[in-house]
């Protein structure tokens, strides 16, 4: 299975485990590596931050793009009137870039989730280098690596690391190469769409992000400077700050119905912001998956874009997760929600650790006063509940000391399952004989194969209506009169 594929738990890995890797992850002959890396020289990184070398641990040109340029275009805004149609066009371009990243870089590219005819690709390349978020290589490269790692070491912007670390500060900030996992992207070195853009990002770049936002402005109503500012540079930052709310929004806010092992979570907000990337949670479960939301009501503009490019043709292969598949993570991950809710309840002692009591043993603690009541077998101490019982002290006293089986379970009331619940917590012990619960416990100590359901924590699951203590049919007993 190939490295950008992940299935589930997959991404858990230990992150000891990745560091006891060979050297060889970070080697310089690995695909697009940089071929001025020395992996056996000191990384900036290697050595604490201090007062005297904090400038050596920036990434000053990331820096002067991410967060230098946007700061220089607010402040030309403020001498730059907003004209409607710019406006308009900075709106339109925002949702050609961004849809550039999440339908072209994101699920084509990095996780080929479908696939696009030449001209649909060249415009995805092509807009999504407008974006200035790298290459397509580039970007692909750390995204699989963020899957394959997902909150370890070796995640290239884990929210383990810090929200603010995952959403911006992994880009601000110097990364080792040595300790970020290393992903196979030789299918996009293959790929002449993508080959060529990495070769001319920088005009690529240069050209969409800032030179043609400017002419459509300029060339279409004269406004070339608002052009500039607001459809180019503040355009850029916004459109970048939505991508980056998908690294770090998303392992945040949210819930997360198919997999709680790992950070990435759905949320609706999350979604808005980055043109449906937000159910982070379900993409991550299930990374081929052309759509992020599956539910008609969930927002995912990137989806109904690719559904759209397929009925016009230019788009094809839409992959998705079989719905069996689906369910089941849902289903799974809804149980395990409820056995951690069933482990916070008192279900009463265990029947395997309850004490096997005598029949005269248990008459006799009843003669000395002590309120027991057999029930299925099992012995219950209803001492300070008699005074509460709402049938009456009469009747729950006329059980004392007796099988009261018969009685509980319809003889004189059929009790509710929320009195048989109640009653499991008064449990003290089972009678030799009385019931299948002594088999079970011999069977228990003799490790047969008893059939019955545990949750995740091992517990055994007490469904409605299957408590030991519930008998269909009424067990005739000349003591329960």
């Amino acid at each position: 299975m190939s490295s950008h594929q992940p299935v589930a738990g997959m991404s858990a890995v230990d992150p000891e485990f990745l560091s006891s890797q060979p050297p060889s992850m970070a080697s310089k002959s690995e695909p697009n590596r940089n071929p001025n890396y020395d992996p056996k020289k000191p990384h900036i990184t290697d050595t604490p931050m201090t007062r005297k070398n904090w400038y050596k641990h920036v990434d000053w040109l990331n820096t002067f793009f991410i967060i230098g340029i946007p700061m220089m275009g607010l402040v030309a805004a403020w001498w730059t009137p907003l004209q409607f149609k710019t406006a308009i066009w900075t709106v339109v371009y925002y949702f050609w870039t961004g849809l550039g990243i999440t339908a072209g870089y994101h699920r084509l590219w990095a996780h080929k989730s479908y696939s696009a005819t030449l001209p649909l690709q060249i415009f995805l390349a092509a807009v999504g280098g407008g974006a200035v978020e790298g290459s397509i290589r580039w970007w692909s490269r750390g995204h699989r690596a963020h899957h394959r790692y997902t909150d370890t070491v070796k995640d290239p912007y884990s929210v383990r690391k810090g929200l603010m670390y995952s959403h911006i500060g992994w880009m601000v900030m110097k990364q080792n190469p040595k300790r970020i996992g290393r992903t196979d992207i030789s299918d996009l070195n293959d790929d002449p769409v993508v080959v060529w853009q990495h070769k001319n990002y920088i005009k690529v770049v240069l050209f969409m992000g800032l030179i043609f936002p400017t002419l459509v402005a300029g060339i279409g109503w004269g406004d070339w400077w608002g052009g500039y500012i607001y459809a180019g540079i503040l355009r850029i930052f916004f459109v970048q700050q939505a991508t980056f709310c998908v690294n770090s929004l998303a392992h945040w806010l949210g819930d997360q119905p198919f997999d709680d092992r790992n950070s990435p979570r759905d949320h609706l907000i999350t979604a808005l912001v980055t043109l449906g990337e937000g159910y982070h949670n379900f993409h991550h479960e299930f990374p081929s998956d052309y759509r992020n939301a599956i539910e008609w009501f969930q927002y995912d503009p990137t989806k109904w874009s690719i559904a759209l490019w397929s009925k016009l043709g230019l788009a094809y292969d839409l992959k998705q997760f079989r719905s069996n598949e689906i369910e089941k993570g849902r289903v799974q991950q809804k149980q395990k929600k409820l056995d951690q809710q069933r482990s916070k309840l008192d279900w009463g002692v265990p029947l395997d650790q309850l004490p096997v009591v005598e029949w005269e043993d248990y008459v006799e603690q009843v003669a000395n006063g002590r309120g027991l009541v057999a029930v299925a077998g099992v012995v219950h101490d209803v001492s300070d509940f008699i005074r509460e019982h709402p049938g009456g002290k009469a009747l729950i006293k006329s059980g004392l000391g007796k099988d009261a089986t018969a009685m509980f379970n319809g003889g004189v009331y059929n009790h509710s399952n929320a009195a048989h619940n109640l009653l499991s917590t008064m449990r003290v012990g089972v009678i030799r004989g009385g019931c299948e619960v002594e088999i079970w416990k011999r069977a228990q100590r003799e490790n047969k194969d008893v059939q019955f359901v545990k949750d995740d924590q091992g517990n055994k699951i007490i469904r409605a209506g299957n408590q030991i203590t519930k008998i269909e049919q009424p067990i005739v007993s000349a003591s329960a009169a």
